[in-house]
């Protein structure tokens, strides 16, 4: 199985928000920035996103997109299925299909359950966990300065 883009680059701007942006938010541009994300895509993510209620967004100069999940709480199997749905290696066996197709059916079906059991055993508290034990630094959100 491989995420579509759409899949990895939700996770990325999850994972973002939670370790650079915090409590302050994050504007789709830096989020584009520091994860190489193309902002136009990084829309159609984000307004899967508060479909799903994982985000909110807040208009204004100090606006962006917030967790609306603590990132404790949040897996990594949440953020897969709101964008990408269920996981499914193979489409359920019918009751007319040979022996050969319920057998791999119901082995596929297990096998799905079990991909999307270890995604749903990684939250984005232990993804930011693991980018501080591999040093990365967080990036805090830069400040504007308007002039009239």
């Amino acid at each position: 199985m491989k995420l579509s883009n759409k899949g990895r680059y939700a996770i990325q701007a999850v994972f973002d928000l939670a370790y650079h942006a915090g409590e302050r938010g994050a504007q789709i541009k830096e989020i584009s920035e520091r994860q190489g994300i193309p902002s136009r895509f990084l829309e159609q993510v984000f307004q899967d996103l508060k479909k799903a209620e994982m985000v909110r967004s807040k208009r204004g100069p100090r606006g962006g997109y917030h967790l609306n999940v603590d990132p404790g709480s949040l897996r990594v199997g949440d953020v897969v299925r709101a964008i990408e749905g269920p996981v499914l290696l193979a489409e359920p066996a019918s009751a007319d299909a040979s022996t050969s197709e319920q057998v791999l059916g119901a082995a596929l079906g297990e096998l799905g359950d079990q991909l999307e059991a270890c995604f749903d055993a990684l939250t984005f508290a232990d993804l930011c966990a693991r980018a501080d034990s591999l040093g990365l630094s967080r990036q805090p959100r830069g400040r504007y300065v308007y002039a009239i």
